[in-house]
């Protein structure tokens, strides 16, 4: 797939039932994404560890959605040459910062326009979907949506690996989370459904593997 395949989807305007959600609501903090997603959330700890909680082999064909401006999309092609790896984003504002990091990555990645709660792949397609720091953008019944599209694309012994924001794991980050829940769909997050949500969609054993302490409050990794 490319990006000509899919309709362009402009930020802050609904396609295919679904909101395009540009990085943290506002297309005015694109250009400070990165920055705030390495000094705030810490992506250089968790995403490298989603990385190898993947186990990807080789020649398996790999699903980062709501790539954002590919930061783990590269790792995963970094880490695993040999795999086809694809980026799927609804903000186009995003994925031109997207294509500029892969070009002078000068890596091997496709880049699509598209919604999580309609990907444009056929059944049992990817050997592993990725969401990362996506579903809290999505409200509950969008969620839903997202992993049993998830689950759709990915063959029968496929895997979803998931980090987003979770329950509060201590006291510092049930504060933090008081903040950041009046910002975002993060209610089903910080109540601790998303593994639930998961099991919903379909998925079997579904695990959380780590918690880290962010200035956005407890990011979580998941495996399913």
């Amino acid at each position: 797939m490319s990006e000509q395949t899919l309709a362009q989807c402009e930020p802050e305007k609904e396609h295919e039932g679904e909101t395009c959600i540009p990085a943290f609501s506002h297309s005015f903090f694109t250009p400070f994404y990165d920055f705030m997603m390495k000094y705030a959330a810490r992506e250089s700890t968790f995403k490298p560890q989603l990385v190898k909680q993947a186990n990807i082999k080789k020649d398996q064909r790999i699903l980062d959605i709501g790539c954002g401006t590919a930061t783990l999309t590269i790792l995963v092609k970094k880490v695993h040459p040999e795999s086809q790896v694809i980026g799927l984003d609804a903000d186009p504002k995003i994925l031109e910062v997207a294509r500029s990091k892969i070009a002078r990555a000068n890596v091997n990645i496709s880049l699509d326009y598209g919604t999580a709660t309609e990907l444009p792949y056929p059944n049992n397609f990817f050997d592993r979907v990725f969401f990362s720091m996506v579903l809290h953008h999505l409200d509950h019944e969008d969620k839903v949506r997202a992993l049993k599209e998830a689950f759709r694309v990915l063959r029968p012994e496929g895997e979803l690996h998931v980090a987003d924001l979770g329950k509060p794991h201590n006291f510092i980050m049930f504060l933090v989370s008081l903040i950041i829940g009046r910002l975002e769909e993060t209610s089903d997050n910080i109540e601790g459904w998303i593994p639930r949500m998961i099991r919903k969609a379909g998925f079997v054993e579904v695990e959380e593997t780590a918690r880290h302490m962010t200035m956005f409050g407890t990011i979580a990794l998941y495996r399913a």
